[in-house]
């Protein structure tokens, strides 16, 4: 089957978890700017989150421009994906109004590493039903930046029960990785 369809109902989903976490963010009811210094720490959930989920988009949106069609496995494993993806606003909001608490951070690390491991899979997925010398199979071959923000999330993870600011700064870390752009799919389309 195409795959038009699996990429529109992607970005409607991306689409609406971005909204749900930005109307979860409340307006202040007083004109001073000492009545933002609370939403401090949601807005700061909220731009981490915006941030993974337009790594989500882009990266998802390369994978299928590397493939022209999709099957059941693959629309399964995009489900997958979009599921640990849809529960961002929960996590956002529940880190942000408790001020990155240890037990907020630490489970917003596993909904970030299941993430990727869901992407990973999607990946995988991917080149088992188009082939290993595919346009994709080629690109992705060894996937070194999913595999490490595996480990490190990991690492954060029980971390943030030492330091919550510290796991937050790793899953930082991690963002900015993944925004350095990965061109390995561009470079193999263009040849």
């Amino acid at each position: 089957m195409g795959k038009g369809r699996l990429e529109a109902f992607s970005d409607g989903v991306l689409a609406i978890i971005i909204t749900i976490m930005v109307l979860e963010m409340k307006v202040p009811h007083k004109a001073d700017l000492s009545e933002l210094r609370p939403l401090i720490p949601i807005f700061l959930s909220y731009v981490l989150s915006y941030v993974y989920i337009g790594i989500y988009w882009n990266n998802h949106h390369h994978l299928f421009q590397a493939v022209h069609s999709v099957k059941g496995s693959v629309l399964w494993a995009n489900l997958h994906l979009l599921f640990w993806l849809s529960l961002f606003p929960f996590m956002t909001g529940w880190m942000g109004e408790n001020a990155f608490a240890a037990i907020p951070v630490a489970v917003y690390g596993v909904v970030l590493m299941f993430a990727a491991i869901a992407y990973f899979i999607l990946t995988r997925v991917l080149i088992a039903s188009h082939g290993k010398d595919s346009t994709l199979g080629t690109a992705i071959r060894e996937d070194f930046k999913g595999k490490i923000s595996v480990i490190l999330y990991a690492v954060a993870i029980p971390l943030a029960f030492v330091n919550a600011w510290v796991a937050c700064l790793i899953y930082t870390v991690i963002a900015i990785f993944w925004l350095i752009p990965d061109r390995r799919i561009e470079k193999t389309l263009i040849q």
